[in-house]
């Protein structure tokens, strides 16, 4: 591997608070929309809830404990709105703040660099019943839960992530509700493009004024292929990475949102002002990579001017056909973003890298192979795009241990923890020993 490229890099590793934490009536902690989705039969695949899940409010020093024995550089963490605002208005929640206090407290006695994102879609549920999304008052919301955590935790944390994965929360939350809120708008889903990167750019100002060191946001980001030779497909796969990746980045990196010709030329909410908040520029932009996208044109009567197929000829992950392993992807996912953005693109961050495989659901040591090809075959693709000129500094495995994967709950395992979620007990896998030996050989 070459350790020239990946000397360069810090390393991480993320999980979020929704799916770790549990402990969802305790600390004055209020309802997020995901709550509301788990308990709505039938929209998790195996009927779990998040609770208590892998219990990391009460067992925040063991995965403290685990990033630790790793070597990480980082730990990407997320912090519950609803746990530190408990209705998304009004004064803080001095339990929830102290949780997240200790947590940082932790990692800095251990020599891990706390790397908090602000919001991991636990959207509380009374700006959801406002709007949500939709609804511009919720970035405005979200600035001010912004300065309720940097006022308590700025003094000790410099990093920060403001939103993860904005394309999901539109593309699977709102527009065709397979995530929370579970709503089926289409194409009316997009003003929650715009006030989520409202929201982004709102925060950045807070934390910079705060002391902040580096703020960015991290985006899911897909290398789309055509699935054919012909125009049609061609004209498809343009109005996807259109919708998944260029309406999402290029209003925080050029200032302006392209041309949605493509997508029927629908009007967002912008107001004056708001693009020069969104394109402050960024510390770092966040890339989180997990498989490339097909695409082919559509049927005659699709609502959409796209068809997703799955990758043909690529092996696949516990997801199945839609999550394709094609580690060139991501070197081409990087590569175009260097060239596209030029020097309006600062430093890249991979926020999440990771895949999930059948595992036995009791403690024990897995010997997950599959993993650790597919976190080789990726971290070899960020050291390629590193060597064609593209900068990317920090490498993210998600997850660091085992949790609940949103709709389908526990079906699927990421960690490179396994958690037996009975007992709570967690235990290093076999990629767990792979990832230390990586980052300290980067280091040798």
């Amino acid at each position: 591997m070459p350790l020239a490229q990946l000397s360069k890099l810090r390393y991480s590793a993320a999980t979020a608070a929704f799916q770790i934490e549990g402990a969802r009536t305790e600390g004055g902690r209020g309802t997020s929309v995901w709550d509301t989705f788990v308990d709505t039969p039938d929209r998790v695949i195996d009927g779990s809830t998040a609770d208590p899940g892998a219990d990391s409010y009460h067992r925040w020093a063991e995965d403290v404990a685990l990033t630790a024995g790793l070597g990480l550089d980082r730990y990407r963490f997320s912090i519950s709105w609803v746990r530190v605002q408990p209705d998304g208005r009004g004064a803080a929640n001095p339990v929830g703040l102290d949780y997240y206090s200790r947590l940082v407290d932790g990692l800095l006695e251990a020599g891990v660099t706390p790397f908090p994102t602000l919001y991991h879609w636990d959207l509380p549920i009374g700006l959801e019943e406002a709007g949500g999304w939709l609804s511009r008052d919720t970035a405005l919301r979200f600035a001010d839960y912004t300065a309720l955590v940097a006022d308590h935790l700025g003094d000790r944390v410099k990093h920060w992530y403001t939103l993860n994965e904005p394309a999901m929360t539109t593309l699977q939350g709102y527009a065709v509700g397979e995530l929370a809120p579970g709503r089926f708008l289409l194409f009316d889903a997009l003003p929650t493009v715009h006030h989520q990167l409202l929201a982004h750019g709102l925060a950045t100002g807070v934390l910079r004024r705060a002391g902040a060191e580096a703020v960015g946001l991290t985006n899911n980001h897909t290398h789309v292929l055509a699935a054919d030779d012909t125009a049609e497909s061609a004209a498809a796969a343009a109005a996807y990475d259109l919708l998944h990746n260029r309406i999402f980045a290029e209003p925080v990196l050029l200032g302006a949102y392209p041309d949605l010709a493509a997508l029927g030329s629908p009007e967002l909410p912008i107001e004056d002002g708001d693009l020069e908040l969104i394109s402050q520029r960024p510390d770092f932009y966040g890339i989180n990579y997990y498989n490339p996208t097909t695409i082919g044109a559509p049927p005659a009567d699709s609502p959409i001017p796209f068809d997703m197929l799955p990758t043909p000829g690529v092996p696949v992950t516990g997801f199945g056909p839609d999550w394709g392993i094609m580690p060139e992807a991501l070197t081409a996912l990087l590569v175009d973003f260097h060239r596209r953005y030029g020097d309006a693109l600062p430093p890249m961050i991979i926020g999440e890298n990771g895949a999930s495989f059948p595992e036995p659901d009791a403690a024990g040591r897995v010997d997950d192979v599959d993993r650790i090809s597919y976190l080789d075959g990726h971290v070899r693709a960020v050291a390629a795009a590193m060597a064609d000129g593209a900068r990317v500094d920090e490498y993210t495995v998600w997850s660091l241990i085992d949790n609940f994967e949103w709709a389908d709950g526990y079906t699927q395992r990421f960690g490179l923890a396994h958690v037996d979620f009975t007992t709570g007990e967690r235990t290093p896998k076999a990629s767990y020993d792979w990832y230390r030996a990586l980052i300290a050989a980067a280091r040798s």
